[in-house]
């Protein structure tokens, strides 16, 4: 009776352990997920006041005034992505030109040189007193967008062609798998479930992905604020598996 009992113990064990396993294989080809504060400092770099709880900001950014070319105006002035763009280069990267080219630096060059010390500085103003996030933001939400620009920061020079705007050397197939397995549940086989822009002008997944890949990368990575939008960084995913959706994106329809 004894000998059963162990007997019945260790199958119950072994199925158990099996079970967890086939549910981790469902979860997609992924390495052991992150913290969460890797994906929390690329939505901050979105739109901060989306995931930080902060008030929407009404005027334009102290420093929006040295600039008169992107004529955006409001909350928009107050995003990272909009002065230092969605691939980390302003006025060096796919913002150099166009209707939002406003001439400031990116961050990236910054985050390859600077030390997170010197990079909290800049956020809180100590080197220009009009770059100071300290009022709207948290100290751990500071320290969130620190993360992101020190262990976050791609090139994304080696995953698009700026010329072309296509993901490099993804695998079309693969990323098909993941997309159905992660993206088609909210955005639709087709990826036209969700609209992003209006009637008149309509743009979804495949429009996005084939026109603003480094927008599309960004928001494969890191979700989008203020939605349910997964984080691949926090999945574990690969930054192949990543480019792989981004160039499986890019044959849906527009």
């Amino acid at each position: 009776m004894k000998k059963r009992f162990y007997v019945v113990l260790v199958l119950l064990m072994t199925f158990v352990f099996l079970l967890v396993a086939c549910m981790h294989r469902g979860m997609g080809p992924h390495m052991a997920p992150v913290e969460s504060a890797a994906s929390q400092g690329g939505l901050l770099y979105d739109k901060w006041w989306a995931v930080s709880g902060a008030v929407e900001p009404e005027t334009d950014h102290p420093l929006w005034a040295l600039q008169d070319t992107n004529t955006r105006s409001g909350s928009t002035t107050w995003r990272c992505k909009e002065c230092h763009g969605w691939d980390y280069k302003g006025k060096d990267g796919a913002y150099g030109e166009g209707s939002h080219y406003t001439g400031f630096p990116g961050v990236y060059d910054a985050s390859q040189t600077q030390t997170e010390a010197q990079l909290l500085n800049v956020l809180t103003g100590s080197t220009d007193p009009r770059h100071d996030f300290s009022p709207v933001l948290s100290e751990a939400a500071l320290q969130d967008l620190v993360d992101f620009l020190k262990e976050y920061i791609i090139d994304d020079t080696k995953y698009i062609n700026y010329d072309t705007r296509e993901a490099i050397a993804a695998n079309v197939v693969s990323g098909k798998a993941l997309y159905s397995q992660t993206c088609r549940g909210c955005h639709g086989s087709d990826g036209k479930r969700i609209n992003f822009g209006s009637g008149e002008e309509p743009e979804y997944v495949g429009t996005l992905a084939s026109g603003n890949p480094w927008e599309t990368l960004h928001k494969i990575r890191f979700g989008n604020p203020g939605t349910s939008m997964p984080s691949a960084i926090a999945g574990g995913w690969s930054i192949q598996n990543m480019i792989d959706v981004l160039g499986y994106a890019q044959t849906l329809p527009e």
